[in-house]
């Protein structure tokens, strides 16, 4: 065999050695780009979403969601700093109040159904509270009440226990992380009723 036949085996699998190489820059690239500005991956710290969400589950954070709704369960930073997950009960200008005579939570007066997401060894709130949440600003809550530190245990701090709802990093989309429990997130019901 000659020097130039060697040289002609050598040249496709080095091309197909730089389209690979290639390709897999670009996918790098594009995933990256995906989580900096369109999705993020986020693990639950804690127990405080049961049974919504579980401790160790995997979400996956839309970050382009759009404006926030009574229902959605938005990553945010928290109180303390860090990124959080809670459920979107009230946004600016509503009433919040627990509980009315059925110790049901209401949202300018209409009570919340909560069977769906509430825990259910659980009740809506083991404080009585009534606040009317500003504009721009969010009214969250734990789908696990009572191990859940939401705004009713922040009442203290700026905003009187609300967020704004620029820390909102996004809205969670759905379960990935384990398989046997993904799923999609859809807004609740009660959520959906005029208020």
């Amino acid at each position: 065999m000659t020097a130039d036949s060697e040289n002609k085996q050598n040249k496709p699998s080095r091309k197909g050695a730089r389209e690979s190489l290639f390709l897999l820059v670009c996918g790098v690239v594009v995933a990256v780009l995906l989580q900096v500005f369109v999705f993020r991956l986020f693990w639950i710290p804690s127990e405080s979403m049961e049974n919504t969400l579980r401790e160790g589950d995997g979400v996956v954070v839309d970050k382009l969601h759009g404006a926030t709704e009574r229902g959605d369960l938005v990553v945010f930073k928290g109180w303390n700093g860090e990124d959080t997950i809670k459920r979107v009960v009230a946004i600016g200008g509503d009433t919040v109040k627990c509980c009315d005579a059925k110790k049901r939570i209401t949202v300018n007066g209409v009570p919340l159904d909560e069977e769906d997401y509430l825990h259910p060894d659980d009740f809506p709130s083991g404080e009585e509270f009534e606040k009317i949440v500003p504009e721009g600003r969010l009214w969250v809550m734990g789908d696990h009440r009572s191990a859940s530190q939401d705004s009713r245990g922040h009442e203290e701090q700026e905003g009187e226990g609300t967020i704004a709802e620029a820390d909102v990093i996004g809205r969670a989309m759905a379960i990935f992380w384990p398989l046997s429990r993904a799923t999609f997130f859809s807004t609740p019901d009660t959520f959906t009723e005029d208020r």
